[in-house]
């Protein structure tokens, strides 16, 4: 099966794909089922404010959803992605948005638990979910060469922010706590803190977490696109426990999000 993607709005040259691919440029990462899409304001200003930060112009998200709805129009589950790049110099003090429309194969909730390796690392801008992915793929794959399965990063101060492209959490007790980091405010995070929050269920709080602490914790999760409340087995070799009570809250609170029509 082929996957559809454009730019602008039309098939690209093998040129225009290039230079877009390799460029600078932030996107957004989506499961689209049957034309709708979980936490799609969220994706939109996701966009719309990573477009002001790194090309100082406006983008026009009218445009956005109709190129999007336009190649998931009749294909029930997919994997989208939305890139941003520009083809005007980056000497320019505004750059012309240009917006590539990716689609795949569709991806479902991953719950094997995750050996991790920690890592002193960070992401240049880290609030921004840009296309500069070096640093955590080359630590990603140190890792699995390692004999882990993934990375986690430890921020300059010493404690946890993020894995490679998962947000980071964790169960203590009846309260969910999120680290106090310069992370990648992932969607399904952020849906996750809202929905936790409007089911008064558990409390949240949002703390420093040094990588000592982890034995201490009920469950430690990851979270994305493509997973929810992924267990995290051990990390550094440390085995951690895992208690699957994480695992329902998370999937509960998620499953609660309504489908928005793209």
């Amino acid at each position: 099966m082929s996957f559809p993607f454009e730019l602008n709005g039309a098939e690209p040259g093998a040129v225009q794909l290039a230079r877009v691919l390799g460029g600078y440029g932030h996107f957004t990462a989506m499961q689209v089922r049957d034309g709708r899409v979980r936490g799609l304001e969220l994706h939109l200003t996701r966009l719309v404010t990573s477009t002001r930060l790194l090309f100082g112009s406006e983008l026009d998200v009218s445009l956005v959803r109709g190129y999007v709805r336009k190649l998931v129009a009749g294909q029930g589950a997919l994997s989208v992605r939305v890139l941003i790049s520009s083809q005007s110099s980056t000497d320019d003090a505004v750059m012309t948005p240009e917006i590539l429309v990716r689609t795949g194969p569709p991806h479902e909730h991953v719950a094997d638990p995750i050996r991790l390796k920690s890592v002193r690392y960070q992401r240049d801008l880290p609030e921004v979910k840009h296309t500069g992915t070096f640093g955590l793929i080359h630590h990603s794959r140190q890792a699995v060469l390692a004999g882990y399965d993934d990375a986690v990063f430890v921020d300059h101060s010493g404690h946890l922010s993020e894995a490679s492209i998962w947000n980071l959490g964790f169960l203590e007790g009846d309260t969910v706590v999120w680290p106090e980091a310069a992370v990648l405010p992932g969607i399904t995070s952020l849906l996750l803190k809202e929905r936790l929050q409007q089911q008064g269920a558990v409390a949240q709080v949002t703390r420093p977490v040094h990588p000592r602490e982890l034995p201490g914790f009920d469950a430690v999760f990851l979270t994305n696109s493509e997973t929810v409340g992924r267990p995290v087995a051990s990390v550094d070799g440390v085995a951690l426990r895992n208690d699957p009570a994480a695992a329902q809250l998370l999937a509960e609170a998620y499953e609660s999000v309504p489908w928005d029509e793209i």
